[in-house]
């Protein structure tokens, strides 16, 4: 690690934030570890009990569950899982990939249905030409480039036109995404 130093002091206050930066995605990285290997069958009560409530939870007719739990607006994990009709985990996996995404392709899509899939986005502020209403998540594309996934609608918002992945903004004028 690089210290620098003022007047021959060494500037502890850089190195301190180094030190809990390091920290924190060190914790932030043990928690997604954890989440994602929950196995298959236990209960859900079991899970919010370490991991708390889930972000989102859509009721299927069937009488199972869409659980997941994200850390956007700033994470690039989102984790799901199906919980079925007797309340255990059906298996629970990242979200927010390149190959996840691509289920976006496959037939129509709606804002209810993406939310199920995906949770929330990041923000939904995006507008583009045509008045497309554009939503964006941020992820880690191929598990390496701080990017966001850009998922267009109509200009009513309720069904997804098409989508792509680009730079994360936030990352490139100097942010850290958390995990």
């Amino acid at each position: 690690m690089n210290t620098t130093q003022i007047n021959g002091h060494i500037d502890r206050t850089r190195i301190t934030k180094s030190l809990l930066g390091l920290a924190a995605a060190a914790l932030a990285l043990t928690g997604c570890a954890q989440l994602q290997s929950v196995p298959a069958g236990t209960p859900i009560a079991e899970v919010e009990k370490q991991f708390g409530k889930p972000t989102t939870v859509c009721k299927n007719t069937d009488g199972t569950q869409r659980m997941i739990w994200t850390l956007q607006p700033m994470g690039q994990y989102a984790y799901g899982s199906f919980v079925s009709k007797e309340g255990n985990v059906v298996a629970m996996k990242q979200l927010l990939t390149d190959a996840h995404f691509a289920m976006l392709s496959q037939g129509k899509w709606t804002a209810q249905q993406v939310t199920c899939e995906f949770g929330p986005p990041a923000n939904t502020d995006g507008v583009a030409k045509g008045n497309e209403i554009v939503w964006a998540y941020r992820y880690k594309q191929s598990d390496v480039w701080a990017s966001m996934m850009y998922v267009y609608m109509g200009a009513d918002g309720k069904e997804v036109t098409h989508f792509h992945p680009g730079p994360d903004p936030w990352s490139l004028h100097g942010g850290d995404s958390r995990h």
